[in-house]
């Protein structure tokens, strides 16, 4: 069982195997399968039924994914909304993306993905193929044993085909993360080593959960991955032998660094024999840059209020477009943007291309946001045609 202490301090962690009975597929040569595959189980990456020849959707020879919060428009409702995600996970299966994670945030009216493990059963109940998950469960708001159960569920429902990423941030404000919480960051270690032990069935002597059974998670635990936008998940994930997703798509300033320690402190496990890293890139894509530009102010107007402490549903365009900036705000926005992937199909190929080579990633995932879902669904078509025309055939 991998201890508590290095999770806690994953500097002092050597290799060891991950507990027995955790990762379906032990043995060397895993990441070699992921790369392939763009998913981590022993099944074909995407059989009959997809699109295009029934190959995954890659890009710069890694595979894409999607990652989406369920973003509530203006004069819509949360329903509507997630239907609208139901609706994104089939089509981009379709087209051939690998996965389909959804995010959990708190309190938020323009975002509807507030529990993960509920959206993602109505997801993978609709879709065949794709890899369902979370980006992420935020642990501390919630019970080991009851994240274990759930997922556990959605693994025994849905074999081969779940994801569960844990992260240790708690998605909202303060005053709501108080109202959620089961613990504060300093008990994350303690969390995910006891997610650990409920997945495995496997506890140190005498610890106070060995008698405890999460029922189905002991048995069926899903693919784990760590979550993160800082060095500290990076070098647990790495402890750990266990791939490690960071979020690029707002925190770009830490990406290649965290992924530089990572791959540092990386330890082989029975999971994986060599570091396995995703990252999220923000991405709007249109049939011109001027259209995506357009589009990219609802988000960017978005997410300025909720910084500035107004948070609300996903604005129109043309609201975005008519606000009146302050220079500061305006600067924020730019700021933001500049990370950002946005404008035509090769605009957005050539900028997705190079952030993969410059970070190295084995899987890149793609999370667009736009007031009108017609708009967000047309995004990945266009991502998902060009990058098929840059594919080898």
């Amino acid at each position: 069982m991998i201890s508590r202490r290095a999770v806690e301090n994953p500097e002092i962690h050597r290799a060891s195997p991950a507990p027995d009975g955790y990762s379906r597929t032990p043995g060397t040569g895993r990441a070699e399968e992921l790369a392939a595959r763009g998913r981590t189980d022993g099944a074909a990456a995407l059989p009959t039924g997809v699109a295009d020849a029934n190959l995954p959707l890659t890009l710069a020879g890694v595979p894409l994914g999607v990652l989406d919060l369920a973003p509530v428009p203006e004069g819509s409702t949360a329903g509507d909304a997630l239907r609208a995600t139901i609706e994104l996970a089939k089509r981009t299966e379709d087209l051939g993306f690998t996965r389909f994670w959804v995010a959990e945030h708190h309190g938020m009216p323009g975002v509807a993905s507030s529990s993960p493990p509920v959206l993602i059963g109505h997801i993978a109940d609709a879709t065949r193929t794709i890899r369902v998950g979370s980006g992420g469960v935020m642990l501390p708001n919630h019970s080991s044993l009851v994240v274990a159960e759930q997922f556990g569920m959605l693994e025994a429902l849905h074999p081969g085909r779940i994801d569960l990423g844990i992260g240790r941030a708690p998605g909202t404000d303060q005053a709501t993360a108080q109202a959620l919480r089961h613990g504060g960051p300093d008990e994350f270690p303690r969390q995910l080593t006891d997610l650990l032990g409920f997945f495995t069935g496997q506890w140190p002597e005498n610890h106070p959960y060995s008698t405890v059974h999460a029922i189905p998670g002991e048995g069926n635990g899903p693919d784990l991955w760590l979550l993160g936008s800082s060095g500290y998940s990076a070098q647990v994930a790495g402890a750990l032998g266990i791939p490690f997703a960071f979020a690029h798509h707002f925190m770009p300033q830490n990406t290649l660094p965290a992924l530089d320690l990572y791959r540092k402190s990386f330890r082989p496990s029975a999971e994986l024999d060599k570091p396995y890293s995703m990252i999220a890139a923000g991405v709007i894509c249109a049939d011109s840059d001027a259209h995506a530009k357009f589009l990219a102010g609802a988000s960017a107007l978005s997410f300025l209020k909720l910084r500035t402490g107004r948070p609300g549903k996903v604005p129109t365009p043309e609201e975005a477009a008519a606000y009146p900036y302050s220079d500061l705000e305006q600067a924020f926005i730019e700021d933001r943007q500049s990370t950002q992937h946005i404008g035509a199909p090769d605009t957005v190929i050539e900028g997705l291309s190079h952030l993969i080579k410059q970070a190295g990633v084995d899987e890149l995932m793609i999370t667009t946001q736009t007031h009108n879902p017609a708009d967000r669904l047309h995004s990945f078509e266009l991502v998902a045609a060009a990058a098929r025309a840059q594919s080898p055939s």
